[in-house]
């Protein structure tokens, strides 16, 4: 079974997986990791935050073939983002091409409130963000609540809304374990 969390950055995706990660028996494999693993060599580029700033080809061809190699992989959580905030506009962070090839049973998508979102982001010096509002981050994250119902409708999977308190990610991380 392969089942995909999601959450715009800063939300506390990572740290929600990896509890649940740590209390089932998934193993987590992050799609932006396996897709900079191949933009690295292909592209030149230094961080994962250059990433959406490449082309659409280029973006588009990193989808697939990380969709490639994850959907040979079984009992996994995938860690990725139902949408990319790009220069263009938002691109589809699961097009139809990746959806064929994973598989998905069921999406989980991980919010909280934007101002929380936008205080946790000012203070990770590990990461280049874009400099978003609190409207910003509400915007995306009701723009990610669109996509996912969408990816359901295209793969039949279930669609669950997750929502993580501040300070306390674990009840997140309960709340998706009783649903797998």
């Amino acid at each position: 079974m392969r089942v995909i969390v999601s959450g715009i950055p800063g939300v506390g995706k990572s740290t929600v997986i990896d509890l649940v990660s740590q209390r089932s028996n998934y193993s987590v494999k992050n799609f932006g990791t396996i897709m900079f693993e191949t933009a690295r060599t292909m592209y030149q580029i230094n961080n994962r935050d250059e990433m959406r700033k490449l082309d659409i080809k280029a973006q588009i061809e990193l989808q697939r073939n990380a969709a490639i190699e994850l959907g040979k992989m079984d009992n996994i959580i995938i860690d990725t983002h139902m949408s990319i905030k790009s220069p263009s506009g938002y691109l589809p962070g699961l097009p139809e091409w990746v959806l064929k090839e994973l598989n998905i049973s069921s999406y989980f998508l991980i919010e909280a409130d934007p101002d929380k979102i936008l205080t946790h982001r000012l203070n990770d010096p590990t990461r280049i963000r874009d400099n978003d509002t609190e409207k910003d981050i509400k915007e995306h994250q009701e723009i990610n609540r669109y996509y996912a119902v969408a990816y359901s409708v295209y793969s039949g999977a279930t669609v669950n809304f997750i929502y993580n308190p501040e300070n306390h990610p674990e009840e997140a991380a309960e709340n998706i374990l009783r649903r797998l």
